[in-house]
């Protein structure tokens, strides 16, 4: 089956997944390109000023790329819920002399804005996470010569986003690194192996696929491949890469042989997301509420302090079951080795 990957001049079928709140930089996406693959941006938590000004830098390169969007699908939480857990939150946060909000905040992170930017930039590919985008967008931006790729993380969720008229699915499973792309945060997917996730995916849709999801090897990616996706998307394994721009505090715990399990949590964010075990998440998952974006904006700022001050038990150390298989190296590198048995 031809995608829209196919006319992109791709020479490995591997794609460096957008990665939110700074790791994916515009240095990996065209490092990524350049080895062959493709390289998305991430547009998330950033606005619409400093997307147009990201696809700039890249398109300056005159190499393929992609943008992924949060598309809007709000987890709300009431203000009682959400006062009681940021009593309980401030008291970590006093120690930086932070004052957190005390109200919910929620908003659809400019979506709107950052579709006007890229109808008036285009580009090859526009992904879209968390929501399902109306068929005008999608239309809109095949119109202006962009392909549309959808998260999504089962058979359930593929048929609605082909019934929306996207053009590619992007698969991902339950073991991979940051937020989930489900689209019922409030119930996570069945945990299936990415292998078997894009068999079924494939019997519910006509689509092309990218595999995403615990994929750090050369055999993973392997297997991927053989299960019928067109491409594969690694995100974790780039985290420690040299054109990263996650933390020092981040890529250190990657590394750290103390870290040895994954979770899920939605204690930063108020959205499942699956990251390193540390002491935030085992002091406050077990009272935390659903409520997207406004746990995220909650915890922002302690995160952020805490980063600063390189405290990693009080971090989001996104990351999937791979993580072990982060390095320190350029991202071409990391690619390269990813298909050299192939």
């Amino acid at each position: 089956m031809t995608s829209p990957l196919t006319n992109l001049g791709m020479t490995i079928p591997l794609i460096a997944a957008p990665m939110a709140g700074g790791a994916t930089t515009p240095a990996m996406v065209i490092a990524a390109s350049r080895a062959g693959g493709l390289g998305l941006l991430a547009a998330g938590y950033k606005s619409a000023d400093a997307v147009e000004a990201e696809i700039a830098a890249v398109a300056d390169a005159s190499v393929p790329f992609g943008v992924n969007v949060f598309a809007p699908n709000p987890v709300p939480v009431t203000a009682e819920t959400y006062r009681e857990y940021a009593a309980a939150v401030q008291q970590r946060a006093d120690r930086f002399g932070l004052n957190l909000p005390t109200d919910p905040r929620d908003d659809d992170d400019a979506f709107t804005d950052k579709i006007d930017v890229l109808l008036a930039h285009p580009v090859p590919v526009v992904s879209f996470t968390f929501g399902v985008p109306g068929a005008d967008v999608i239309r809109a931006l095949q119109k202006v010569g962009t392909a549309v790729v959808q998260t999504v993380t089962s058979p359930q969720e593929a048929e609605l986003a082909a019934a929306a008229g996207v053009d590619m699915l992007a698969v991902q499973a339950a073991v991979a690194g940051g937020h989930s792309g489900t689209l019922t945060p409030d119930r996570m997917p069945e945990p299936v192996p990415i292998g078997e996730l894009i068999t079924r995916v494939a019997t519910a849709v006509h689509l092309p696929l990218i595999a995403a999801g615990g994929l750090a090897t050369p055999k993973d990616v392997s297997a991927a491949l053989s299960a019928g996706a067109a491409a594969a998307a690694v995100g974790t394994v780039l985290l420690r890469a040299e054109e990263s721009g996650a933390s020092a505090t981040h890529q250190a715990a990657l590394a750290d042989p103390a870290r040895t399990e994954t979770v899920i949590t939605r204690a930063f964010t108020g959205r499942p997301a699956r990251g390193l075990r540390n002491a935030f998440i085992d002091e406050f998952e077990p009272i935390a509420p659903l409520g997207y974006p406004a746990i995220h904006y909650l915890t922002s700022p302690l995160r952020k302090a805490a980063a600063a001050a390189d405290e990693p038990e009080l971090l989001h150390l996104w990351a999937g079951t791979g993580f072990r298989h982060a390095r320190k190296e350029p991202t071409a590198k990391i690619l390269a080795d990813l298909v050299a048995d192939s």
